[in-house]
């Protein structure tokens, strides 16, 4: 995945969601959203539930709260906050040393949202 991190942030949230056309009861962004739209409105979703987004130009994605303070730990993430001042928990914004750790970490997302009842 040479020069992947040279990829404008869209594009690469495009190919990634791309990556997930084919897994079970995952869903898309829906052609026309673009990221920082309405909440979830480019998001890639399993089930209805949202797994990976893409805002601000950043990958968020949701995770156990235990391995969300270790990627934060690491500096490899940071808080998620939406904007209303209260960090979700469970969500990490993937720092720039996470560049090219875009696909595992969302599939990461996608087992750990999968799993979830």
């Amino acid at each position: 995945m040479d020069g992947i991190a040279d990829i404008a942030p869209a594009e690469r949230y495009r190919v990634l969601a791309a990556a997930f056309a084919e897994e079970p009861g995952v869903t898309l962004p829906t052609d026309g959203a673009q990221p920082g739209n309405r909440f979830g409105s480019s998001a890639l979703k399993v089930d209805g539930r949202i797994f990976a987004m893409l805002v601000r130009g950043r990958l968020v994605v949701k995770l156990p709260r235990q391995r969300v303070a270790a990627l934060i730990a690491s500096g490899a993430g940071e808080d998620y906050d939406p904007g209303r001042g209260r960090v979700m928990k469970e969500w990490v914004v993937l720092g720039p040393a996470a560049d090219a750790e875009w696909l595992p970490l969302a599939r990461e997302a996608l087992a750990f949202v999968a799993a979830r009842d």
